[in-house]
């Protein structure tokens, strides 16, 4: 084989390799393209998530409030039957 053939080939193992590195950049480049706008969408489920945890923590410590004058409310009541049944008696 000559020194030309052997120069010939070589070339066209390199272009042949090139050219499978130049795919597999663009194939690294959709997954990379993929990941960020996975990242992204987690984002915005984690601040959605955030939101709704919030909006959790307000309605639990409304509905502790409600409870609570609930309880008083009982309490009220109570007082008032027990008054109007010593008036009765």
């Amino acid at each position: 084989m000559s020194a030309l053939q052997r120069l010939q080939e070589k070339i066209t193992q390199l272009k042949n390799n090139y050219d499978a590195i130049k795919v597999q950049n663009e194939d690294l480049k959709s997954q990379l393209a993929g990941i960020a706008s996975s990242q992204n969408e987690q984002q915005a489920l984690i601040a959605e998530l955030r939101t709704e945890a919030e909006r959790c923590q307000t309605l639990e410590s409304t509905i502790e409030r409600l409870k609570n004058e609930l309880t008083e409310k009982d309490n009220e009541i109570e007082k008032i039957i027990t008054q109007v049944e010593s008036l009765l008696s």
